[in-house]
Formats: structure tokens, sequence, C-alpha cells
């Protein structure tokens, strides 16, 4: 279930935000002890961050936020403004979640702003984010260096079909 973040999800989102397993294509983890400072009561309260609940037990969050047009891989000005970011905790991984969560997640958003586009970036190496982006119906706009890493930029449109 998709749902809005509350108080409850705060210790979740430090485990997410501070997990070596986690971070391995994101720049590493960060700090538990400048997380637990950081992080507010009720995380990720903003439009487009859904918290993954599963049976009671929060196992990750899917977000569509603003896509930075300043950072690497923003190459044609036409490409939508959202970007689909997603966390989910090492144990959640291999069952499918993360798959039903962002399509859910686009399903929204094409529901909100249809028409629009969102992109997608994950590091080449990162192969379940590759097959992910692919399932979802994503398309690649390009391949760039960034971080030390070959990078994959896709875009998706509501009006894309999803392979399965």
């Amino acid at each position: 279930m998709l749902r809005p973040s509350e108080a409850r999800d705060r210790p979740t989102f430090i485990e997410l935000l501070a997990s070596p397993e986690v971070h391995t294509y994101l720049g590493g983890p960060r700090p538990r002890d400048e997380l637990e400072r950081a992080v507010p009561e009720i995380p990720g309260r903003q439009p487009g961050l859904f918290v993954i609940d599963f049976d009671g037990a929060v196992i990750g969050m899917v977000k569509l936020d603003r896509h930075d047009a300043e950072s690497p891989g923003h190459v044609r000005p036409d490409i939508g403004e959202a970007e689909l970011g997603y966390l989910f905790l090492p144990e959640a991984w291999g069952h499918g979640y993360a798959a039903e969560a962002c399509a859910a997640a686009l399903d929204w958003f094409a529901e909100a702003l249809p028409g629009e586009s969102v992109v997608l970036r994950t590091q080449t190496a990162n192969e379940r984010s590759m097959r992910l982006a692919a399932k979802l119906g994503f398309t690649e706009v390009e391949r760039y260096e960034a971080y030390g890493a070959e990078q994959w930029f896709g875009v998706w449109s509501s009006s894309a079909t999803p392979s399965g």
C-alpha cells in the first residue's frame, strides 16, 4: 500500500538513508548520527512521496520529485520535470514490490499530470534498477559518466505501455 509518511516511519527512513546496501549505487550511506539529528519527526512530507507499507511494516519509499535541470543527464529541455526515485530495505528486494509500487506511483502521476513525462537515472552497474526501468517502460535517452561511474538516463511517458 502506498501512503503518506507518518511519524512512526522515521526509524525506517533513517535505516534506508544509513544502509550501505541500499546506497551501493547512490554515493554511499549517510552517517546514522547525522540522520538522527536531520530527519524530521514526520519524514518525507511532500506531494509525490509515498511510503510503501506491507502488512503494517514500512519496506521502502517511492517519490516523484522535481528533476534538477542542472544535474548531469539532462540533455533535452522537452523532457519532463518529474524524476522517479525509490529506496527499499534489502529484505524487500527481489519480491516485485519495487515494480508494483513504482507502477502505482506512475499511475498516480499520469492521472494527476496527464501527458507529462518522468525521468529516471541509475548507474548502469545497478542491474536491478536497469531491469526495473525496462519493466516500467522507461526508454533510454543517454548514458553518461558522472560520480565516477556510467549513468543511465531514461524517460517514461504516460502514453507508453510498460513491458511485462
